[in-house]
């Protein structure tokens, strides 16, 4: 910027000299002779006259002159040049007689030198490339015009490093294993008396928010190493070949500074499958994975280069790339536990003022599957609610809505809802929460709400688990059939019709009952097969297999779309019955929702003691229950609405 600005300034001082210089004209030596015995030039109006060799100049005012116009403007001086050859001593004494009869004062001081104008050109012209060159070399680094090949990789000052192992929490194995690469930097001759060598590259493999960045900044503010970082989409270019290039410069910059590190954010988005059908796959981003395969681990690789990657796609990874030799330890950073997350909290709170109040673990119990980054930003939100509502210190109820916040979404306080639909959401989250506390193998109620929040929500029940859990079993997976469609049923039950609010909860429970028959080998008629290609993403949720890929026959697809809607149909039964046999409870339970909107569990299972007459449904009972009449057709043309969710 200040090089632009510098430009910008020499223009402006080059464009004022040049409007401050007189206007050169110019005169034949006849009509100057013609002038002088005229009396059109006299002293007053002829100043610094020179007679050279080759020219006779003067000027029409003096140098400090005032003079204006009859508009009021200053007169602008006028420069005369009168060429003079072949006149030689004889013609300048003429010259200078005229004018000496005149009055005019003559000089023979040598006139500038015609060269002049060039001079000045010459230096306005090398000082703009100078400042041309210096902001190219400014700029010069990644990305410039001039630099494809440089690589983009950015080498941090230890003195800038302030993150350490003390500040990671929540996930002590993945800190253990890259204690021990620290350590080796620091002393390998430890490891180098029993034979042992660092591992040639470390991957980082988890969820995105677990963390792999921040152990990333950790190990460049221990190892006391030159550390190089730079991302997997720096490599990617316009122009064929400068990937390639790109990481033949980031290697021989690490070597030549070893022993260093080099990380490499997001490498899937370099290191993919060759010749995979996963999309972005092309020959210049291979080319690019040749030339890092080559450099981690080819016929001249520094073993004194130590590469640390991160990624959250690791099923894409060529298997070149993942073998040992190149990245010999892969380091799962997983989603922490519930002690985890307390440790966690309990970084991300140092920074903040809690009251005293503030229970860790309370919270940690309350977000199960929450990453570092989830619980990151549920402290800031707890931290800007409690400053909205002018406190000194974050207490616990800003921590419970900012979990509200992070979990269902904002609230819509002025969103108005129709007091019908209102009532219909109220009995709808009441038919989740009663299936729910009524069934066995099911997580606990923790709130119910009819307030909308996010996008689409008009109200939501919220389930927290007990504690954490690895495995669910059959049983478990057909009871959270059963309150997802606890909403619907209800509906059905009270209404004598459904409506579009059940959308989300039909696209969950068809979601595990075909994930039931096709994956977990849960159908007793398609027997203990998977029938569903592996390619679903361990950490992402999400599978790339396109449906032509199934090598199923058609018989087997209807059987398993046959199986889905019995498990569906079966958990619908179920729900009927509960529902049917508590309607007393559900109509005091969607009552008190509707004044209040919001209810905890202790309110619900309040209502529940109370309005109970039949003996309490034990986990593991097997009761009669009613059967459900079969469900009617819905209309094929039905307008869309927002969707009232149940937090599973």
């Amino acid at each position: 910027l200040w090089y632009v600005l510098g430009v910008l300034a020499l223009a402006v001082f080059v464009h004022l000299w040049l409007s401050k210089q007189p206007t050169t004209v110019e005169l034949e030596a006849g009509e100057f002779e013609k002038g002088l015995l005229e009396g059109r030039f006299t002293k007053d109006n002829v100043f610094k006259l020179t007679i050279g060799e080759k020219y006779i100049t003067f000027e029409s005012q003096p140098e400090h002159s005032n003079k204006l116009t009859p508009d009021g403007k200053a007169e602008p001086v006028k420069k005369y040049v009168v060429p003079f050859v072949g006149g030689g001593d004889q013609g300048r004494g003429y010259f200078r007689q005229l004018a000496g009869e005149k009055g005019i004062s003559v000089g023979y001081e040598r006139p500038p030198s015609e060269f002049t104008g060039l001079i000045s050109l010459a230096a306005v012209t090398l000082l703009a490339l100078f400042l041309f060159f210096m902001i190219l070399r400014r700029t010069g680094g990644a990305g410039s015009a001039l630099s494809f090949g440089r690589s983009r990789g950015r080498m941090h000052a230890q003195e800038d490093l302030d993150i350490t192992f003390d500040q990671v929490a929540g996930i002590d194995e993945a800190v253990e294993e890259l204690r021990e690469i620290v350590e080796f930097l620091k002393s390998p001759g430890k490891y180098q008396a029993l034979g042992g060598r660092i591992p040639r590259g470390v991957l980082l493999v988890g969820p995105p928010g677990t963390g792999k960045t921040l152990l990333a900044k950790a190990i460049a503010g221990e190892a006391g190493v030159p550390f190089f970082s730079l991302s997997g989409s720096d490599f990617v270019e316009m122009f064929v070949g400068v990937g390639a290039a790109r990481v033949r410069d980031m290697f021989s910059q690490a070597a030549s500074r070893s022993p260093s590190i080099i990380f490499i954010d997001e490498l899937d988005a370099l290191g993919k499958v060759r010749g995979s059908g996963y999309p972005g796959g092309h020959d210049e981003r291979e080319q690019t994975l040749n030339a890092l395969l080559v450099e981690m681990d080819g016929f001249a690789s520094d073993q004194s280069v130590i590469v640390l990657a991160a990624t959250n796609r690791p099923e894409t990874l060529d298997p070149a790339l993942m073998r040992p030799g190149r990245f010999d330890r892969h380091v799962l950073v997983d989603r922490p536990d519930i002690k985890g997350r307390e440790a966690i909290l309990k970084v991300h709170v140092g920074k903040i003022k809690v009251d005293d109040n503030v229970d860790l673990k309370h919270i940690a119990k309350l977000t199960p599957g929450f990453v570092g980054a989830d619980l990151a930003n549920l402290v800031n939100e707890a931290a800007l609610l409690a400053a909205r509502k002018n406190k000194t210190r974050v207490t616990m109820a800003e921590f419970e809505e900012g979990i509200e916040r992070v979990v269902a979404g904002l609230e819509k306080q002025t969103r108005i809802i129709p007091p019908d639909e209102k009532q219909r959401v109220a009995f709808h989250e009441c038919g989740h929460a009663l299936v729910a506390c009524s069934l066995p193998n099911t997580d606990p109620v923790h709130k119910i709400s009819i307030i909308p929040r996010g996008l689409a929500a008009l109200g939501y029940m919220r389930q927290t688990p007990s504690d954490d859990r690895h495995l669910i079993t059959q049983t478990e997976l057909e009871s959270r059939i059963c309150v997802m469609l606890g909403g619907i049923t209800t509906e059905q039950i009270v209404y004598n019709e459904i409506s579009t609010g059940a959308q989300n909860d039909l696209e969950r429970a068809t979601d595990i009952a075909r994930r039931m028959v096709m994956e977990f080998g849960m159908s007793p008629k398609l027997g203990r097969v998977n029938y569903r290609d592996s390619g679903r993403n361990p950490f992402a949720q999400q599978a790339y297999v396109p449906q032509s890929e199934y090598s199923h026959s058609e018989q087997t697809l209807r059987e398993i779309d046959l199986e889905v809607k019995r498990i569906i149909d079966h958990a619908a039964q179920t729900a009927y019955g509960v529902l049917t046999t508590r309607r007393e409870i559900l109509d005091h339970m969607a009552r008190e929702l509707f004044e209040k909107e919001v209810m905890d569990a202790e309110q619900i299972h309040r209502i529940i003691d109370e309005h109970t007459t039949s003996p309490q449904l034990k986990p593991g009972t097997n009761v009669s229950l009613p059967v459900s009449p079969p469900a009617e057709p819905a209309p094929e043309a039905v307008p869309p609405a927002p969707a009232a969710e149940a937090g599973a």
